[in-house]
């Protein structure tokens, strides 16, 4: 077995060829694994984003790009006080990658088979102008590097049963190794400005043809999204995956998520920042049954550091 390169500052230990190997059959064959943290470590990130690195490495080797970055809160471990750094244990969040096969436009469809076990949110979508390079970024940094904004859908899942893991939800390092829950994300086409925005007090909700199914307010996300996205430049670059311009980086959940099961159509309100929305289409075959066709590439053979 060949080595994972020194750059990206993880070893493929047998417990991460076996997770990574487990996580990706979970999601060729449309039926949720075990839970992988006994092979990984419960609060170990380091191992976490290991394994998320050789999925996104077989990703891409299937042709996808990465595009941006989420961030999915986890079930453990406070925020300091300037509520991006965790005084002490493993911190609550973590970050995923978002791959230009996840990115859709309002009003586009999906189809229920493409998941596993969905769940929906509303969020506040920053696309950068600028590189966000350093684990020092501050606040100043993200507001200079923004571009502009979009409203934003954005679908979790996960390849990892509930029931498997013994917890309401997966371990830290589990979230980590399964890309942050990351699925699809429908953006807005209306772009709108930073400049005089306050972010804080940002009203979401979110409907299925019409009826309300959550809300939620921008302070949410570490108080303020731009304080959310500040978090994920620091954790990104320490990691050796920075921002970069052009990246659409998510600001996590903003509302609280919903299943994402019943067919309709489910929008997302945000005054002064437009709405998005999404139509879900049925499952068209049983749950369990194979969704792609495609073999994935041996694990143990990555040798190439991921860009993602």
């Amino acid at each position: 077995m060949q080595q994972i390169r020194n750059q990206t500052r993880v070893t493929a230990t047998d417990g991460v060829l076996e997770a990574a190997a487990q996580l990706s059959a979970a999601a060729r064959l449309g039926h949720p694994c075990a839970s992988v943290a006994g092979l990984i470590g419960a609060d170990d990130l380091e191992a976490g984003y290991a394994v998320q690195s050789l999925l996104l490495a077989e990703r891409r080797d299937a042709g996808a790009r990465s595009i941006g970055r989420t961030l999915r809160t986890g079930p453990t471990g406070p925020t300091g006080h300037d509520g991006l750094t965790a005084p002490g244990g493993p911190v609550g969040h973590v970050f995923g990658a978002l791959l230009d096969d996840m990115v859709h436009t309002d009003t586009d469809t999906l189809v229920r088979d493409a998941f596993l076990a969905p769940r929906i949110t509303a969020a506040v979508a920053f696309v950068l102008t600028d590189d966000l390079p350093g684990p020092a970024t501050t606040v100043i940094d993200v507001l200079r590097a923004t571009a502009f904004l979009l409203p934003a859908l954005e679908i979790t899942d996960s390849r990892i049963a509930p029931a498997a893991s013994g917890r309401p939800t997966p371990a830290l390092a589990e979230l980590a190794a399964d890309n942050a829950g990351a699925a699809a994300v429908v953006l807005g086409t209306t772009p709108y400005g930073l400049t005089g925005r306050d972010l804080t007090e940002v009203a979401l909700s979110l409907d299925r043809d019409g009826t309300p199914l959550a809300s939620g307010i921008g302070a949410t996300a570490f108080g303020s999204p731009v304080r959310a996205v500040t978090w994920l430049a620091r954790e990104c670059a320490r990691h050796g995956r920075p921002l970069a311009a052009g990246d659409v980086v998510l600001s996590g959940a903003l509302t609280p998520s919903v299943a994402f099961d019943v067919p309709g159509r489910y929008r997302a309100e945000l005054p002064g920042l437009g709405h998005t929305e999404v139509r879900l289409l049925g499952r068209s075959r049983p749950a369990g049954s194979v969704r792609r066709a495609s073999v994935p590439s041996a694990l143990r053979r990555r040798a190439e550091s991921p860009a993602a």
